[in-house]
């Protein structure tokens, strides 16, 4: 082993865990230790990932039980979990475990569900199961990296797609008091935010050409965004949220209003962004409509405002597979390890996917 970071991806197999293997490929610090999968385990990383085959040529999936002695003792171990929610939990429990057993020292940023609460009963009333790990709950804080300046736990739950989408463009209008503390949210999505394994909602000829709203104000984001952007603009935020499915792959398109307390300029507003976004390297306030052919397959956020005085509209356009998941994952995993926050994560957007 080099002296690198070694790094794991738990739930390695699907769409998420295939942008941390590509991420981690390239990365100038980080060295994939193992790929783990225990459904291809034994098979080769370029079978399930072709795209990754010259960079993985030769790396195959493990097993959850096989990994652990690839990994010297007293190691710098970064572990990537892009398992389910509601299975992620376990898993890096007993990673935890062998990090303790092998004097690894480690950080952990989760791109499930499992740790965006801090509270085992709030996790359980939106997820309707038990909790995997409650014992780690208080080792972990939530939050995407553009709102939190210091961090005191060891490991990240990294705020879902949709969520990443929609903070950004939020918290900076609720800190600023210029508007009420309650958003109208109406985000489109592609098909990949909704995993690798076949859905009804992703299939093609249902996908294709349409575009429809589902769990309209019952999605369960909707008290991960409020209590997110509560708890980083320090107002107490409502959020009506309607999440949509587009028909496109990647990328998610966010529109946010809200009401303003007096009259706002759109020159105000689009200063209130650049103001909170300003030492932010993946963040850009573009003075035109954003669009998602911009940011796909990056890791940027663009985001664009509008006014008429008496409302408010922000718009804000990510990759949901990077900066909504794996790429927001290696920003939180360079910040832990104080590696400079835009390592392995500079690539600019193709443009014409």
């Amino acid at each position: 082993m080099s002296n690198h970071i070694q790094a794991v991806v738990l739930g390695a197999g699907g769409y998420v865990g295939g942008e941390l293997l590509r991420l981690i490929a390239t990365h100038p610090d980080f060295e994939l230790a193992a790929a783990v999968s225990d459904s291809r385990a034994g098979s080769a990383v370029a079978g399930t990932f072709a795209h990754l085959s010259q960079a993985l040529f030769g790396t195959n999936f493990v097993g959850r039980d096989d990994w652990q002695d690839e990994i010297d003792d007293g190691a710098n171990v970064a572990v990537f979990s892009a398992a389910p929610h509601g299975a992620s939990a376990a898993l890096i429990a007993k990673t935890l475990r062998t990090a303790d057993e092998k004097r690894w020292t480690v950080h952990v940023v989760d791109s499930s569900a499992d740790f965006r609460y801090a509270e085992q009963s709030a996790w359980e009333s939106v997820y309707d199961a038990e909790h995997g790990a409650p014992e780690l709950l208080a080792e972990f804080s939530s939050a995407v990296p553009e709102h939190a300046t210091a961090v005191s736990t060891a490991h990240i739950g990294h705020p879902g797609c949709f969520a990443t989408a929609t903070l950004l463009a939020t918290v900076p209008l609720i800190t600023s008091g210029l508007t009420e503390p309650e958003v109208y949210v109406s985000g489109v999505t592609g098909s990949t935010g909704s995993g690798r394994s076949p859905q009804a909602g992703t299939h093609h000829p249902e996908r294709n050409s349409n575009l429809y709203a589902y769990k309209a104000l019952a999605h369960r984001h909707a008290p991960e965004i409020a209590g997110l952007t509560s708890a980083a603009s320090g107002r107490k935020t409502r959020v009506r949220f309607v999440p949509h499915s587009g028909p496109f792959a990647r990328g998610i398109h966010v529109t946010v209003q809200a009401k303003a307390l007096s009259n706002i300029s759109e020159q105000q507003l689009r200063d209130v962004y650049r103001q909170a976004y300003s030492n932010c390297p993946f963040v850009q306030i573009v003075d035109a409509t954003p669009k998602l052919k911009n940011v796909v397959a990056s890791n940027m956020c663009h985001i664009g405002v509008a006014s008429d005085g008496e409302s408010v509209v922000v718009m804000s356009v990510i990759d949901n597979l990077v900066k909504g998941a794996a790429g927001g994952a290696v920003q939180w995993m360079n910040r832990l390890w104080g590696l400079p926050e835009t390592a392995g994560l500079t690539a600019c957007a193709p443009g014409w996917t």
